[in-house]
């Protein structure tokens, strides 16, 4: 029977202090501060104080108080959470893109325990520099003249055309003053004599989280060019558009589509010969980037970033966490006339790397060196494992959870490489399939897991795949499926 007054219920209700006592006996002002669990206890108060004022009876103290706890412990770990990655996605954007390799781990957590020489030479005892930590490694694997790391591949396009629109390849080899200046253009990129950036239609992209290449060449001080068409472009499209004002001739990798059918576009290597005849730098961007060949794993052939190096680009850009398997970062590797004007940007101080993601960049690119990525870095050694050993480690879930989901079974099915890397291109897997009348509900159970589970819907079924499942977490996946079966 509801309360005759509503407004004498909520009075009931206890105290804010008495709820922050016990949240601090219970240790969680220590844990998460004051002003957070004030906050958790004043929502919480506010949720009764609405369900009283709407005719509820008044709940015990105790029941408030326990209700306050859970809410805490909800929070306790943090929004940021591990999850287990069963989608079958390599590199999924969503869930933090590449997994680290325990090598890659222990370096960033070393370097953030202490002090390091991060900007200091040990040998000469005096102020070093950041940048050539990881730049001998991008050589040696890429081939390039030099490189310098930033922190993620949109910064390194955006400073890549930023730093080649203040001079020529020519002013850089003479040491003109354009060449040291260091500094933006101070011309709008809308007003006549702005730098000028030529890239075909068909590569003008957006890609995750609305990242637009016209856009970043907007903010570079640069004018966008466009040449050809959405499908077809030629190497006269692009000599026609070249005018006194031109400096660089861009070419932009298709991170998550193809053009396939009635479709042309001039090679690297031709560009780079225009822009040699016409003293232009050229500007790839490869969007994610790979170290290694992509043929042998079942997948299209893929540019390795040292392919393009020999093509003659002047840069390349690419990413540091998506086929690279390292943290975020974006790199640029070329040539040292370009690379010059890049480390004298003022834009390069506010794009760097700290010392955790550097030590780790440093770690990953080291298991290249060793010729150990597909046995260190999780994402190769996702992509490269036999659909054998997959399938049975699914078989093993399903013979973990067959008591409590009889129905449920394995399935081959395709796993994708995912990050806008290798737009389409998927390698075979298998699956555990959960039938259900219900998958987004039983999806739903899963994330509420400890640590949650992230799968997906195909066929109008529930299915988790192992391989993108890191070693170790398959029991999570198993008491995950019995605990939300169960419910």
């Amino acid at each position: 029977m509801p309360p005759a007054d509503p407004a004498l219920e909520a009075r009931k209700l206890p105290r804010a202090d008495h709820l922050l006592a016990a949240a601090e006996r219970a240790g969680f002002v220590t844990r998460l501060g004051r002003e957070p669990v004030m906050a958790a206890v004043r929502a919480e108060l506010e949720l009764h104080r609405r369900s009283v004022l709407a005719g509820a009876p008044c709940p015990a103290p105790e029941a408030i108080e326990a209700a306050v706890l859970s809410r805490l412990a909800a929070a306790a770990p943090g929004s940021l959470r591990r999850v287990v990655n069963a989608t079958g996605v390599v590199v999924h954007t969503n869930l933090g893109r590449a997994p680290l390799s325990a090598a890659t781990a222990q370096a960033m957590a070393a370097a953030a325990e202490g002090y390091c020489n991060l900007e200091y030479d040990l040998d000469a005892g005096e102020r070093g520099d950041r940048y050539h930590h990881a730049e001998a490694a991008l050589c040696r694997l890429t081939g390039a003249e030099g490189a310098v790391s930033v922190n993620n591949n949109a910064s390194a396009v955006l400073l890549a055309l930023a730093a080649l629109s203040q001079a020529r390849p020519s002013e850089v080899a003479a040491g003109g003053v354009a060449a040291t200046a260091g500094g933006p253009p101070e011309v709008p990129p809308s007003a006549p004599g702005a730098p000028e950036v030529i890239v075909s239609r068909g590569q003008l992209v957006e890609i995750g989280g609305g990242f637009r290449i016209p856009d970043v060449l907007r903010r570079s001080g640069a004018a966008l060019v466009e040449v050809g068409t959405t499908n077809r472009t030629y190497l006269r499209d692009f000599e026609e558009a070249i005018t006194p004002r031109t400096r660089a001739l861009l070419t932009v990798h298709r991170s998550n589509f193809k053009l396939e059918g009635f479709v042309a576009e001039p090679t690297l290597e031709e560009l780079v010969g225009l822009a040699r005849r016409r003293d232009l730098w050229v500007v790839d961007d490869l969007g994610s980037g790979t170290l290694l060949p992509t043929a042998p794993y079942g997948l299209a052939p893929e540019p390795t970033v040292a392919e393009r190096v020999r093509a003659g680009a002047d840069l390349c850009t690419f990413s540091g966490d998506k086929l690279l398997g390292g943290p975020q970062a974006g790199l640029l590797a070329g040539r040292a006339a370009a690379l010059k004007l890049v480390r004298k940007h003022p834009l390069l101080r506010a794009l760097r790397l700290d010392k955790i993601r550097l030590a780790g960049l440093m770690a990953t690119l080291a298991h290249y060196e060793r010729g150990e990525p597909l046995r260190e870095i999780p994402i190769w050694r996702a992509i490269s494992r036999p659909v054998e050993a997959v399938r049975e480690e699914a078989n093993g879930w399903l013979a973990a959870i067959h008591d409590l989901a009889p129905e449920a079974r394995v399935v081959e099915t395709r796993a994708a490489v995912g990050g806008g890397s290798l737009p389409g291109e998927t390698v075979a897997s298998a699956a555990l399939a959960l039938p259900t009348p219900r998958p987004d509900a039983l999806l739903a159970r899963l994330r509420q897991a400890d640590p949650p589970v992230i799968g997906r819907i195909e066929a109008g079924e529930v299915r988790l795949d192992p391989r993108t499942v890191l070693p170790g977490e398959g029991a999570w996946v198993i008491a995950a499926v019995r605990g939300a079966v169960r419910g």
